[in-house]
């Protein structure tokens, strides 16, 4: 596809999830308490997505994900979170 097609055919439902993104943020913004990991995560990985480089999905994923390779014990909760809280 040219980047003609591909705006043609994705940019109306990418608008709607940056404005998604943009709402989540300001609720959290305007939340009372304390942050955790995920919003650090989060904010990493929109940094990732502004870099301009080649394989943005890739980096976002990878800021989320746990990068240690040796099995843990036993699982810290009973669900995923969606980012890694920095520790084994």
């Amino acid at each position: 596809m040219t980047r003609q097609q591909v705006l043609d055919l994705y940019f109306m439902e990418n608008r709607a999830k940056l404005i998604d993104l943009a709402a989540f943020l300001d609720r959290v913004d305007r939340a009372g308490g304390e942050a955790d990991f995920r919003l650090d995560a989060f904010k990493q990985a929109m940094r990732e997505l502004g870099d301009g480089e080649p394989g943005r999905a890739q980096k976002v994923l990878l800021s989320l994900s746990d990068p240690t390779t040796e099995p843990i014990a036993k699982a810290p909760g009973k669900g995923a979170v969606g980012a890694w809280p920095g520790k084994s």
